[in-house]
């Protein structure tokens, strides 16, 4: 068979908006996603198999049987209050299966790995802006289990042939502006979709955990990139890697901030009309405020993102949940 690109966890959310891209852009593509969070019919591209990244057999078959020269790894469990409350699981799905996803790469000869990492490697830093060079302190389980991958990946592409690019995410939100796909995780917990939701009827209310935090109005900050703006980010770091470009770890943001209630008022905007935002205790293991440093990415992978609006992610993101809320209407 032709080469193929593996795009693990390519029914998630992140991950769907990648396989269309990668689809769009001419590339065979072959998704594994055991269908946990993931959707089916958000795989728009390739051939879906439903399996587990930790299964060993699996994996070094279907790297053979499609030839696989680079692999894209999404698939992990991603919720940080769940990871503090019970991390096992978290170890389990980020960092061993990333073991084992990564020797398998290793035996069938990929060439190349891109890895979806978190912000939350860095932890509670200081710094306003959050650099590439923060030194990595996660104060959660999630954060931890990513920061390991991390590691693994750079000892092997240091021993071995495998070239890799890290990307480091800050908050991902929006939807595809055309509204083929979207977030349609059940019991979503990040901020831009459970204000959506309450937006469109599916919730009742939302709680806003924490607003005695160091920040202007007390509410964590947090730098909003657009999906669709990741999605290329992943595009031109394969292509910098398949044009024989080093291994390398960027930072994926807007390089400015947003505290939760900012967040509110856009979604409040795109709906026209209030949504009731109730005050919580602040949640473990949330840092106060992630900014994400862009130089790096903007030049290693001359990335400029067309999306870099407030209002236009908190109106995708409405767009799609009232598209959902359509379908489970009928």
């Amino acid at each position: 068979m032709s080469d193929r690109v593996l795009v693990t966890g390519g029914a998630g959310y992140i991950g769907s908006h990648v396989v269309r891209q990668l689809g769009e852009n001419g590339y065979g593509v072959v998704v594994l996603d055991d269908l946990g969070k993931g959707v089916r019919d958000a795989v728009l591209h390739g051939d879906l198999v439903v399996g587990d990244t930790g299964d060993h057999a699996l994996v070094l078959d279907l790297l053979r049987k499609f030839s696989v020269r680079s692999v894209l790894h999404f698939a992990a469990k991603t919720v940080v209050p769940e990871s503090v409350a019970n991390p096992l699981p978290y170890y389990r799905n980020n960092t061993c299966a990333s073991r084992t996803l990564i020797e398998c790469c290793v035996e069938a000869g990929v060439e190349h790995f891109i890895f979806s990492s978190t912000a939350a490697v860095y932890g509670a830093p200081q710094a306003v802006l959050i650099g590439e060079e923060t030194p990595a302190n996660p104060i959660n389980p999630y954060g931890s289990s990513k920061l390991m991958t991390e590691r693994m990946l750079a000892d092997v592409s240091a021993a071995t042939d495998l070239r890799h690019v890290t990307l480091r995410y800050f908050n991902v939100a929006g939807s595809d502006p055309e509204g083929r796909i979207g977030q349609s995780t059940p019991d979503a917990t990040l901020l831009t979709k459970v204000a959506c939701e309450v937006a469109a009827g599916k919730r009742d209310h939302m709680f806003v955990y924490g607003t005695d935090y160091p920040t202007p109005d007390g509410t964590c900050v947090r730098d909003y990139i657009h999906v669709e703006d990741l999605a290329g980010a992943h595009l031109r770091a394969l292509r910098r890697l398949e044009e024989g470009g080093g291994s390398l770890t960027l930072n994926c943001g807007y390089g400015h901030g947003y505290s939760v209630r900012e967040v509110i008022q856009a979604v409040e905007r795109a709906a026209g009309a209030p949504i009731d935002a109730r005050d919580a205790p602040r949640r473990a293991g949330d840092p106060p405020s992630l900014v994400a440093g862009t130089e790096r990415i903007r030049d290693a992978l001359d990335w400029t993102p067309r999306f870099d609006d407030l209002d236009t992610i908190a109106a995708t993101s409405l767009a799609w949940e009232r598209k959902l809320a359509g379908h489970q209407g009928m």
